[in-house]
């Protein structure tokens, strides 16, 4: 059973894609283990309590420097042997030291189809702004892999999504949640889980 760290800042609606994903059978042989959130706040931990699923915050403005947290922030992954880290909304920047040990371990969705708005100060109603700026017909959103770079890692899996006349950045965002990240997002998980993706 593939145990699944899933981190988020926010709602945790692709978190609760992923549970919604695993009591239909969507997702097999995989378990989220815990949900770390830099925001206390978040009403992603409360989706994670009522589940009975560790809920877990941590922010970096909690200690003296970000290598502090850093340190912190990887011996406290660490304690829950996680074979899976999946950023979901997650606005932190992730170690370097987590990545280089988690080595295609961690995965991130990313609310476009990259290389398409994506990379530092591309997220959440930003990427939707500047597509809608940009005049595309299509957006979507693309599950990756996580490296050292922002948004730069191999590509799991994208999904395309129509950009419609009239599109504020809020309804494209709901959208492109509901069309692809909602759906891609758990589909790479079962696939990682069930060996389909090396």
């Amino acid at each position: 059973m593939l145990r699944v760290g899933v981190m988020v800042s926010g709602g945790g609606t692709n978190l609760q894609a992923i549970l919604d994903a695993v009591d239909s059978g969507k997702i097999t042989g995989a378990e989220i283990a815990v949900v770390i959130s830099n925001n206390p706040g978040a009403y992603a931990l409360e989706r994670a309590r009522s589940r009975g699923i560790q809920a877990v915050c941590m922010s970096p403005k909690s200690f003296e420097s970000r290598e502090a947290f850093n340190e912190a922030f990887l011996a406290k992954v660490d304690e829950y042997e996680l074979d899976l880290i999946v950023l979901a909304g997650f606005l932190v920047t992730i170690p370097a030291a987590m990545i280089a040990k988690y080595r295609n371990r961690i995965i991130n969705v990313h609310p476009s189809l990259i290389p398409s708005f994506c990379g530092v100060g591309y997220y959440g109603l930003k990427v939707h702004q500047a597509a809608l700026a940009r005049g595309v017909k299509i957006t979507g959103a693309t599950v990756h892999f996580v490296d050292e770079g922002m948004d730069s890692g191999p590509i799991i899996l994208q999904k395309a999504v129509e950009v419609l006349p009239g599109d504020t950045p809020e309804v494209l965002q709901r959208r492109v949640m509901e069309q692809a990240e909602w759906v891609i997002l758990p589909e790479a998980i079962d696939r990682i889980a069930n060996g389909r993706i090396e």
